[in-house]
């Protein structure tokens, strides 16, 4: 290496490539520092012992061109032994003394040929992405066309032909209308990029398709907008499922809203989550008031609650998990009466773990009440039975005693002839004719409740009849220290009744009257016409009827006198028949322990 200045060797070891000279032997002259730093100082060796650490010369060798043809050569290699690529130049030098020399110079590229590798199979895997992905991927630019689309969104809007699809106009011809696609751009130009955005395109056939869209602003290098790129979803099948799943939703929704039931919802604390309609009007909370915000312990009792919840589980009332049947009855807050039936079961999650309960509450009020009623009517069906049958026995009773009864009367009728008026006995007879006429009477009075439509009904005016009636009266009345007060309308209009059995009802309410004011008291008689019909009214500052006792007093044999002493019970029941007979109507009431008040409505004649 005498040939080669110092000078010279110095500069080459500054340069951060690796330098060797070898001779035509392949002998090693000289190594750079870059070299040795790579390889060692092999200087003296031969070159391929000392890159590769073989005994023959490397593939790459241009030996022949350079030596032989005085060539220069380039070429890329890689060194195993480092694991590093180089960018090769091999030339000819010729030293002072005519001899040949050969000048490798070894650049190191490993970072940048890799750097390409990766970046050629980026684009690689992109444009596998770009291509095979599901999903739709567009370029598009700013003024409305698309630059480039994947296979997929061909195929979402029903395209063949990428050359046509590149060619539509997006506003037009893809987004469902222009201004859908005038205000995804504002969005996107304002905030850079777009994410899950919902709209709705149009296919090729015009079908119309729901998508999610994300994308991004593409700049130029200067930072100005060229386009947009991104991905289309399509949603139309999931939207699909969304709309059957909110039509079932919606459905259900109504089912239970307009359920004449009350229907509820609980988790498992008691905390209230549905509520419907139903619901509202029978507990008389509304469903604002109660989700989230009460429990059921509040709307029931923490008693009722737990009660419930214990029949839930048991196996008794339908199987674990469900109750039934459970009659349900409390009061409201407002003092109204709740009466139904509760059917309940427990609600569990996929691991078979409690998770709510449900409830249905069947209002059974009304029907409840029309079962009392039916039962009621039966009870006085029952009773008119009874009273029917006594009526015939009745009937039966005075057809036989009237013959006796008028034989003794004649007989007494004859034996009166014989006794002169001034004799005692003369006063016997009257009296013993007297209660022969009154049973006579009365057999008369048992065969009219029996027959009561047989009365002949004629013109009658109510005040003459009430005038007659209080004339018998009025003794007993001053008898019993009863004021008699009357407030009869004038010129009364007739009506068409029985005067018998007018006289009958009149003598019941009088003689009640008398007896509920044992001590004295007010009575008072109205007369008034209202529309069509005759309206009286007694009313008495006597002892009053119980609340309990008012829907009963014209029950047949209801009442609250000693039995066998006082009465049976037919007086009211027997004037509710004839008034009804007539066509009218007799109402009751009455203020415990201050007065009770009759009003009798009768049709006016001939109206």
């Amino acid at each position: 290496m005498a040939d080669h200045t110092p000078k010279l060797l110095d500069a080459l070891d500054a340069f951060e490539e690796g330098i060797y000279i070898i001779n035509e032997d392949y002998t090693v002259e000289y190594m750079n520092k870059f070299m040795k730093e790579l390889f060692g100082d092999g200087v003296g060796k031969k070159c391929h012992e000392v890159l590769i650490g073989s005994g023959i010369p490397c593939t790459w060798c241009k030996y022949t061109e350079i030596f032989d043809q005085n060539e220069t050569h380039h070429s890329e290699v890689h060194i195993e032994s480092v694991d590093k690529i180089f960018a090769l130049s091999e030339l000819p030098v010729t030293n002072q003394d005519g001899t040949k020399s050969k000048l490798s110079i070894y650049r190191d590229i490993t970072h940048s040929v890799r750097q390409e590798e990766k970046l050629k199979s980026s684009e690689e895997s992109y444009q596998r992405l770009f291509k095979h992905v599901g999903c739709g991927v567009f370029i598009s630019s700013r003024e409305g066309r698309f630059l480039d689309v994947n296979p997929a969104l061909l195929k979402m809007l029903g395209y063949t032909d990428k050359e046509e699809f590149l060619l539509l106009d997006l506003a037009r011809d893809v987004y469902l209308t222009p201004g859908d696609r005038q205000k995804y751009t504002q969005i996107i130009e304002k905030t850079g990029h777009v994410v899950d955005y919902e709209l709705k395109w149009r296919r090729r056939d015009g079908n119309i398709i729901h998508i999610l869209l994300t994308s991004t602003v593409r700049y130029d290098a200067n930072g100005e907008s060229l386009g947009y790129e991104g991905i289309v979803v399509d949603q139309t099948r999931r939207k699909k499922h969304e709309d059957q799943i909110k039509k079932a939703h919606d459905f259900l929704d109504k089912i239970i809203s307009c359920s004449p039931n009350a229907i509820m919802a609980m988790d498992l604390r008691g905390v209230i989550r549905l509520w419907n309609k139903s619901a509202e009007d029978i507990f008389g909370f509304k469903a604002a008031q109660v989700v989230k915000k009460m429990t059921i312990q509040q709307i029931f009792s923490k008693k009722l609650a737990k009660t419930v919840m214990e029949m839930m589980r048991s196996e008794n009332y339908g199987g674990k998990g469900k109750l039934n049947s459970y009659p349900l009855n409390f009061e409201r807050d407002d003092g109204e009466l709740v009466e139904g039936n509760l059917s309940a079961g427990i609600i569990y999650d996929e691991k078979g773990n409690e998770w709510a309960t449900v409830g249905l509450f069947v209002d059974l009020k009304e029907r409840l009440k029309t079962e009392r009623e039916l039962s009621a009517a039966r009870q006085h069906l029952l009773q008119s039975e009874k009273l029917a049958a006594m009526g015939r026995l009745t009937s039966q009773i005075a057809h036989e005693l009237n013959n006796p009864l008028f034989g003794i009367m004649n007989t007494l009728e004859l034996m009166k002839t014989e006794i002169s008026p001034q004799n005692k006995r003369r006063k016997l007879l009257d009296m013993s004719l007297s209660e022969i006429e009154r049973l006579a009477d009365m057999l008369k009075k048992m065969l009219s409740f029996s027959k009561p439509d047989q009365d002949k009904r004629i013109k009658i005016d109510i005040n003459v009849v009430l005038d007659e009636l209080l004339l018998l009266y009025e003794k007993r009345f001053r008898e019993s220290g009863i004021k008699l007060k009357l407030d009869l309308v004038r010129d009364s209009e007739e009506i068409l009744a029985s005067r018998d059995q007018l006289r009958q009802v009149f003598i019941n309410l009088f003689s009640n009257s008398m007896y509920a004011m044992p001590d004295g008291g007010t009575l008072e008689i109205s007369t008034k016409i209202i529309s069509d019909n005759l309206y009286v009214s007694v009313k008495d500052t006597g002892t009053g009827i119980k609340p309990e006792h008012i829907e009963k007093v014209f029950h047949s044999f209801f009442t609250t006198k000693k039995q066998n002493v006082q009465g049976v019970g037919l007086g009211l029941s027997v004037c509710y028949g004839f008034i009804k007979d007539h066509g009218g109507d007799i109402v009751v009431e009455s203020e415990e322990g201050k007065w009770t008040k009759f009003t009798i409505m009768l049709p006016l004649a001939g109206k």
